[in-house]
């Protein structure tokens, strides 16, 4: 079940971040939020870029975790 109330705070930070990722050739999309695990696909170069497990894990879930209560996890999903 898709956590609905939790998917505008989680676009909101995806939007602060979205400038790092688009400088870098690449982007994400929210794909959905399930028991607090959100699912992002990573696009353009970030899908193929050997550093996404990183900017996945360090950069967007750490922000994420930070900022948006009840997140636990973000998977990547294609």
């Amino acid at each position: 079940m898709t956590d609905t109330a939790m998917m505008e705070p989680v676009q909101e930070v995806l939007n602060k971040l979205r400038p790092f990722l688009l400088r870098d050739g690449g982007d994400c999309e929210l794909v959905d939020i399930e028991e607090g695990v959100v699912k992002l696909r990573l696009l353009g170069a970030c899908g193929t870029c050997p550093s996404s497990t990183i900017t996945l894990k360090a950069g967007i879930e750490r922000a994420l975790l930070e900022e948006v209560p009840g997140v636990v996890e973000v998977e990547q999903v294609f």
